[in-house]
């Protein structure tokens, strides 16, 4: 069975609706980008929901001299956009999703292949976490307080078991990656 990763920009104070400026994919630091470029050798599969799917589709085919390698990922990617308005994605490598997103996603991680990638997308990742479907969260953590926005779990949100996925690492430019397996879905509450 394939992983469902949920990874996430957050700031301090648990953030990760993007209100101001604090998150600029431009601005990321040499080490901070061979480490995403490390995280798509797993990933063959980028789960969003249809915002996100909007906003990426009207940047990252346009980014053609990114030296970081993200664009060229993001555009080959297979990727999967969860919508109940979309028909035509106009987008290479896209596949809409339609129907009940949780059991959609319980198909695909079901078929065979690399790791899947849910970014962006909070309400749809809000369904995945009550679902209990994340194997995994990577978490950017921003040096910034925003003061609002939504989060990553909703209130009323419990789940205790996390254990961690790999060691913290802090990048240059004040940037610190955090993961976390997820606790097994026995272990929600108040969902």
């Amino acid at each position: 069975m394939r992983s469902l990763i949920i990874t996430q920009s957050i700031t301090l104070d648990g953030s990760i609706e993007m209100l101001g400026d604090w998150f600029n994919p431009e601005a990321h630091d040499d080490e901070l980008a061979a480490e995403l470029r490390r995280q798509d050798e797993t990933a063959d599969a980028l789960l969003v929901g249809r915002r996100t799917f909007e906003d990426f589709r009207s940047y990252w085919p346009y980014q053609a001299d990114d030296p970081t390698g993200v664009a060229d990922y993001i555009n080959n990617v297979a990727k999967y956009v969860v919508s109940s308005t979309i028909t035509n994605p106009i987008w290479s490598n896209s596949t809409v999703l339609s129907g009940d997103p949780v059991e959609q996603v319980r198909t695909l991680k079901a078929a065979p292949g690399g790791d899947i990638v849910a970014t962006g997308s909070i309400t749809l990742c809000h369904s995945l976490i009550a679902a209990g479907l994340v194997d995994e969260y990577r978490l950017f953590l921003y040096p910034c307080v925003q003061g609002g926005g939504r989060r990553l779990f909703p209130d009323g949100t419990t789940l205790s078991g996390f254990t961690p996925a790999a060691p913290p690492m802090s990048f240059p430019g004040g940037v610190t990656l955090v993961s976390w397996a997820a606790p097994k879905p026995s272990a929600h509450r108040g969902e």
